[in-house]
């Protein structure tokens, strides 16, 4: 049994969306890494870093939820979320890098803000400066989607999945898009997936 440790509200959610992609059968235990759940020995043991998510599945144990999602697309998604080429899968490999050291600093810079921070208290300087950051990286985005639907190809696949929830960072904090037409298409059909709403769900029945 795949298990999943972690609560939806964090990056355990691109996690999930990754698992109801490929339809795997799994576990999800919503630990919370505010009140200590992630302090304990037993965790630690799996995750010395004492951070989630953290997935498991046999003699696998995995934390950085990049790595989760590239693990669950080779294990459980061959010829979908992991193509069966090898160029594909450079790409799939060269959009999870890309999201992580280009997209999601400054989309997370922005999220702080707008999560931990009072509407009077978001400092705007702070905001529109991450705000600055991003548009290098939304040009490459445009680039590549104006040749082809997706990131690796005319499916979608990992690649896409990584890096939209990084790119969904800025949505969530009012980004404008519209400069980016094909990247603000792209990130519509990729939030609008079966997938991903069941992860809503999932947020809004821990929010409840």
């Amino acid at each position: 049994m795949v298990t999943l440790l972690g609560k939806a509200i964090s990056r355990s959610a691109r996690c999930l969306w990754a698992l109801e992609e490929v339809g795997v059968v799994y576990e999800h235990k919503p630990l919370n890494y505010s009140t200590g759940d992630a302090k304990t020995a037993e965790f630690r043991a799996i995750n010395p870093g004492a951070k989630i998510p953290v997935l498991v599945d046999g003699d696998v144990a995995l934390f950085e939820s990049l790595a989760i999602n590239l693990y669950v697309a080779q294990a459980y998604g061959k010829g979908g979320l992991w193509p069966d080429d090898a160029a594909g899968q450079a790409l799939c490999l060269q959009w999870t890098l890309f999201s992580a050291t280009e997209v999601e600093p400054p989309g997370a810079t922005r999220l702080v803000q707008f999560i931990f921070k009072a509407p009077e208290d978001r400092e705007q300087d702070v905001i529109d400066a991450a705000g600055e950051k991003a548009k290098p990286s939304l040009d490459t985005l445009e680039a590549t989607l104006q040749c082809r639907a997706y990131l690796a190809g005319d499916t979608f696949t990992v690649g896409d999945l990584n890096a939209a929830c990084s790119i969904e960072y800025l949505t969530r904090t009012g980004f404008d898009l519209s400069p980016w037409p094909k990247t603000k298409d792209w990130i519509t059909r990729c939030l609008d997936r079966r997938a991903y709403h069941a992860v809503a769900a999932i947020k809004a029945k821990e929010a409840a």
